[in-house]
């Protein structure tokens, strides 16, 4: 019997895949507890459609995030602070502060659990900082730290 599984199945498939089982696993396993339909003409172009909507909108994503990437990277982000002797930082200049300035720049918010900074910012200086914005599209910006006034 064909099933389109509505829900991951361990051992049979993952959600919206159509899946061919035996009629007594459908019947008595599958269907009555909700994990599985009768893949039906009406449902299999339900699922179709439905994957077609999930791939544009992926594909939206896609795109609004490789914008996103182009901005970021056409300006460096100044941030300024503290400076004792040898210029190095009083503090340090960590993801939380670099995705403040990086939202106040852009007018748009970014998340600080993007942002790949092994370990925070210590010293005045040019940094390059990798933003990741969707599974395949990341940017490098450049972070400039300078003194403060």
């Amino acid at each position: 019997m064909k099933v389109i599984l509505s829900k991951d199945v361990q051992g049979t498939g993952k959600a919206g895949e159509v899946k061919d089982v035996a009629d007594g696993y459908a019947r008595n396993y599958l269907i009555p507890r909700k994990l599985a339909i009768p893949a039906t003409a009406g449902a299999l172009q339900n699922v179709e459609a439905k994957k077609a909507s999930e791939q544009k909108k992926a594909a939206a994503e896609e795109a609004a995030a490789r914008a996103l990437a182009e901005r970021l990277t056409s300006a460096p982000v100044v941030l300024t602070a503290k400076v004792g002797d040898q210029g190095r930082l009083y503090g340090s200049i960590t993801t939380a502060d670099i995705a403040d300035q990086l939202s106040a720049h852009l007018g748009q918010q970014i998340d600080k659990r993007r942002i790949e900074l092994d370990e925070p910012i210590r010293q005045l200086g040019q940094f390059e900082v990798t933003i990741r914005l969707h599974r395949a599209v990341s940017a490098a910006v450049k972070v400039d730290v300078q003194p403060a006034k």
